[in-house]
């Protein structure tokens, strides 16, 4: 559970600062925007402690109702939590403008590589890779909440699926009506745990024996 005073004494970001980081890692993680989201997610709130833990939560789901490319609505939502509008022009211009610019460059060439065996074997290779990747990374997202409450992860997930692939529903219907069912579910606050005993005073020594 997030601090509610550690949004209070912490420090905004310079504007250089949300630059490295973003251009750094959303640039040079691979395996899809999930798994950038969740190495952002180590600089962001464990070790910059910029974002809290609600606040990396509420854009990661935001993120994932807004159309168009979902890593780059995170990084923008990240960084205007961070430092309002100049950190979200900052952080979306980072994490897009280098690897915009790869992308361009690649697609030069790969009209020349894409008959070559070797070039087409590692991409099936980097495929099966990214794959793996993108299952590590939901459970870095879902582990909590499945932790937290695994009865209603267990009945969300599966619907969640069955959604999807047996009823052709979009993403965001499906996320709309976890959302709706999370609300009507809530997860009942962790009860306190008792306060442990004190031990007992000693006793004050007696009149030694003459």
């Amino acid at each position: 559970m997030a601090d509610p005073d550690r949004g209070a004494q912490r420090a905004a970001p310079t504007l250089a600062a949300i630059a490295r980081v973003f251009a750094r890692h959303a640039n040079t993680t691979f395996g899809g925007g999930s798994a950038t989201i969740a190495v952002l997610r180590q600089h962001l709130v464990t070790r910059h402690a910029w974002l809290d833990d609600t606040a990396f939560d509420l854009g990661y789901a935001l993120s994932r109702l807004t159309p168009g490319t979902n890593l780059l609505a995170f990084c923008t939502a990240a960084g205007w939590t961070a430092r309002r509008w100049p950190g979200a022009l900052i952080a979306l211009l980072a994490a897009s403008l280098p690897c915009s610019i790869l992308a361009v460059v690649v697609t030069v060439f790969y009209g020349e590589l894409h008959a070559s065996a070797p070039f087409a074997a590692a991409l099936r290779g980097a495929l099966a890779a990214a794959v793996a990747i993108m299952l590590s990374t939901a459970w870095v997202f879902a582990g909590p909440h499945a932790r937290a409450a695994p009865r209603r992860a267990l009945a969300i997930a599966p619907a969640a699926v069955a959604l999807s692939l047996g009823l052709d529903r979009s993403p965001v219907e499906i996320l709309l009506l976890a959302a709706l069912a999370g609300a009507a579910w809530p997860v009942p606050p962790p009860s306190p745990e008792p306060p442990s005993p004190e031990p007992p005073s000693p006793e004050p020594p007696g009149p030694e024996p003459r």
